[in-house]
């Protein structure tokens, strides 16, 4: 048996931009479907929200996101999570970092630390804290 977890966001009408975002960044696909075309709500205003949405690309990344469903209260937290992306190439996470960087406000900046050759933290302009490492030599 195996099982993997993956990192849901959710948004207030932001789902579809963070999961074009994310595709642009990450070089995944965007798989999603609609309040409306669900037939979940009869609101226009909500019709074409994201009620499922993922990102997933080569490399097995995947994220998940949604707006919240009508009425139901959002309140975006502070520190809540961090989607965190651990790799074992400095290149391709520089490229990440880059991609991310757009409106975003670096709470580490991307460089040596003590447990990592490459390490860095942000959080984006949708409000997601992102940490990204490459891996170091395990001891």
């Amino acid at each position: 048996m195996s099982i993997e977890t993956t990192t849901h966001l959710n948004f207030d009408g932001q789902a579809r931009e963070a999961l074009d975002h994310y595709a642009a960044v990450f070089g995944g696909t965007v798989a999603s479907m609609t309040y409306g075309a669900m037939g979940a709500t009869d609101e226009p205003a909500w019709a074409d929200r994201i009620v499922w949405g993922q990102v997933t690309n080569d490399t097995g990344l995947r994220v998940m996101a949604f707006d919240v469903w009508p009425g139901q209260p959002w309140d975006q937290g502070s520190n809540a999570f961090y989607v965190y992306v651990h790799g074992d190439d400095a290149a391709e996470v520089e490229r990440y970092w880059d991609g991310l960087l757009d409106g975003a406000e670096v709470r580490q900046p991307l460089g040596p630390s003590a447990w990592a050759p490459l390490a860095g933290q942000l959080r984006d302009r949708f409000g997601v804290i992102w940490a990204l490492d490459v891996a170091g030599p395990q001891g």
